[in-house]
């Protein structure tokens, strides 16, 4: 078999399985062996967290680009594109080039099933090899490399970074991962790599202490946001490190803590840069489907938050908003229905007009797996744009529009309005 576009690649790689009936690293790190082990030629950082992850790996790509640095970015999921997930200097991986690896690829796993018959990779195994190979073969100086899920376990975790990052610590893939808080602490905490400063974020009490002694046992550097790096968010976002203050242009109170953790393991690296050229980089940074704006006055809002988490933290956000300006809240959502439905519905507001829809997913929830309080609560529109249209044509010029609760959503509407919704 041999790939001969970017299709074919495609369309293989969500024929592949999901999961393995063991969960090790196994079976990638053999692959990326038989290809030369393309993951120890390129420093990396690495990165994950319940929320905040996508963000500050974005942050973090354009500090390293600022700095001079050829650098790769793997994140997930994509909002445009396949390619999104595979960058180079914000610039996607190229059709042809995804063909050629995706064969190179092919070809090694190729090799090891003569020995093994019945080897192979998931999904992500397979995205990872991609991803990693493509950064080495293009010379890259740095990769910034987003997990998948969790940190110990995944397919990721084959790699000596830089820095190692923890965003936030809460709720989500308890099923995977979980099931308590304590037990996804233990699964990010396999970021910390021997002798390797790790930069941690917002972290409950309850698993302080799991992060600290993996961090000790490692002998590896631990820098907490609000004990050796502060911020605040007013009107602008204000940095402390060390000897340095920096300003930068405001965002969403969590946005906030995404940049000045990226900004701290970028300090990591000693790479020279001004202030005013990390400041620049930052202000510059545009996050797909984060608090994405395509329109004002009515805003319309579309984020991917899909857990307890971030819907907590972007509903804060949009009310106040609200508030301040005096407009009405709607709300287009969907969400998968392995997701914690009761709790992030309880989130909006009693004033709120929210409209329950659905995708033509697998995973996605149809209006019966919706909890019934939420089927009676509010209404569904089964056809995603039929809904976004109702809700836009009630929008006074104050108020906001939120597109939310899954990515796969957010893609959607992205696809189908463009960036600036113009009708």
């Amino acid at each position: 078999m041999k790939f001969t576009d970017d299709k074919q690649v495609i369309d293989y790689l969500y024929s592949l399985p999901h999961f393995h009936k063991k969960s090790d690293l196994s079976y990638i790190k053999r692959v990326l062996h038989q290809l030369g082990d393309p993951q120890d030629q390129v420093k990396t950082i690495h990165v994950t967290g319940t929320n905040g992850k996508g963000s500050t790996s974005y942050y973090l790509s354009n500090l390293l680009m600022k700095a001079g640095q050829k650098t790769g970015l793997f994140v997930s999921p994509y909002i445009r594109e396949f390619n999104e997930r595979i960058q180079i200097n914000n610039k996607n991986i190229p059709n042809q080039d995804l063909t050629a690896l995706a064969n190179e690829v092919l070809g090694a796993i190729t090799t090891l099933q003569r020995q093994e018959p019945d080897f192979n990779l998931v999904t992500f195994e397979f995205e990872v090899a991609l991803a990693f190979l493509y950064f080495a073969e293009q010379n890259c100086d740095y990769a910034v490399i987003e997990v998948g899920i969790g940190a110990k376990h995944d397919k990721t975790n084959v790699i000596t970074p830089e820095v190692s990052i923890i965003t936030t610590i809460g709720l989500d893939h308890e099923q995977i991962i979980g099931p308590t808080i304590q037990d996804i602490a233990r699964e990010k905490s396999g970021i910390i790599k021997a002798n390797r400063p790790v930069v941690v974020g917002t972290i409950p009490d309850e698993v302080r202490e799991i992060i600290k002694n993996a961090a000790q046992a490692k002998n590896a550097p631990l820098l907490k946001l609000n004990r050796d790096f502060k911020v605040e968010s007013d009107k602008k976002i204000s940095y402390e490190f060390e000897n340095k203050k920096l300003i930068f242009k405001s965002r969403p109170l969590v946005e906030s803590y995404d940049i000045v953790i990226a900004v701290t393991a970028f300090y990591q690296l000693n790479l020279a840069l001004d202030d005013q050229a990390v400041e620049e980089a930052i202000n510059a940074t545009q996050i797909p489907g984060r608090y994405q704006t395509i329109s004002n006055q009515p805003a319309i809002i579309l984020d991917g938050a899909h857990n307890i988490q971030a819907m907590t933290n972007l509903l804060q956000v949009v009310h106040a908003k609200a508030r301040k300006q005096n407009g009405q809240v709607y709300a287009l959502i969907t969400m998968m229905k392995d997701k914690d439905l009761d709790q992030v519905f309880s989130l909006f507001d009693k004033d709120d007009q929210v409209l329950l829809t659905t995708l033509n997913y697998p995973r996605v929830a149809k209006k019966n797996d919706f909890p019934l309080d939420v089927q009676k609560r509010y209404n569904y529109e089964e056809d995603y744009r039929r809904g976004f249209t109702k809700l836009k044509k009630k929008l006074k010029i104050n108020d906001i529009l939120l597109v939310t609760g899954s990515f796969y959503l957010v893609s959607a509407v992205l696809n189908w309005k463009g960036d600036r919704d113009a009708s």
